[in-house]
């Protein structure tokens, strides 16, 4: 199956760090847009939203840039949909790291971690991740419970939706290091800095991508 058959936009909003996203996504033969309008999202068949800095930051710029209609529009609509860090949190109602409302696609809201002083915040390096319900899914393909991947974060989701599909990790105490709902999958770890099973993980977006997309 080619990974480069469909295309794959990643999200330019200003403040995110795309590059090393983008850098992943081309090593993996994906063919990769930038996008930098919501006009873009035309001409892309998969979104990748990834996300760096504070919230209210990020959620200003979506706003300025017209992104955040599109953002719940395209995931409404059922179209994939990859979050990473603050693609993550920015799904959620709203966070104590700021003032501003998030996406508000899912019910819950974004919590700074509460920790014992050995703990260090933020929560930076590499730490496990349990996949639960999702392990028989084709985005955990060739990946396994204990897998580590790598986190810098001091805020983490907490969810009002019992339903939704989460992926897990421990720090101080439990917390969810991912979500998965139609098409949507969104991680707090960074998958572009997870080495070989960080890759694993886009290649698995993108052969989702393709599967559910051929004709």
């Amino acid at each position: 199956m080619s990974l480069g058959g469909h295309r794959i936009g990643i999200l330019d909003y200003g403040t995110g760090n795309l590059r090393s996203v983008e850098k992943a996504f081309f090593h993996l033969g994906a063919n990769v847009k930038i996008i930098t309008s919501p006009d873009n999202l035309a001409e892309i068949d998969a979104l990748v939203f990834p996300g760096q800095g504070t919230f209210d930051q990020c959620m200003q710029a979506l706003e300025e840039k017209g992104f955040s209609v599109a953002i719940k529009e395209w995931i409404q609509l059922g179209k994939p949909f990859l979050g990473v860090c603050l693609g993550l949190q920015a799904l959620f109602e709203r966070s104590e790291e700021g003032q501003k409302l998030g996406l508000g696609i899912l019910p819950g809201y974004v919590k700074k971690f509460s920790l014992k002083k050995k703990f260090k915040i933020p929560h930076m390096g590499w730490n496990a991740v349990e996949w639960g319900n999702l392990s028989a899914n084709p985005i955990t393909n060739g990946l396994d419970n204990g897998d580590q991947f790598y986190f810098v974060h001091s805020y983490h989701v907490v969810l009002e939706d019992d339903s939704l599909n989460t992926i897990t990790s421990s720090y101080g105490y439990p917390f969810v290091s991912g979500i998965l709902f139609d098409n949507c999958f969104a991680t707090q770890f960074h998958p572009e800095k997870s080495q070989a099973k960080g890759l694993q993980i886009y290649r698995n977006f993108i052969e989702k991508v393709v599967a559910d997309n051929s004709p």
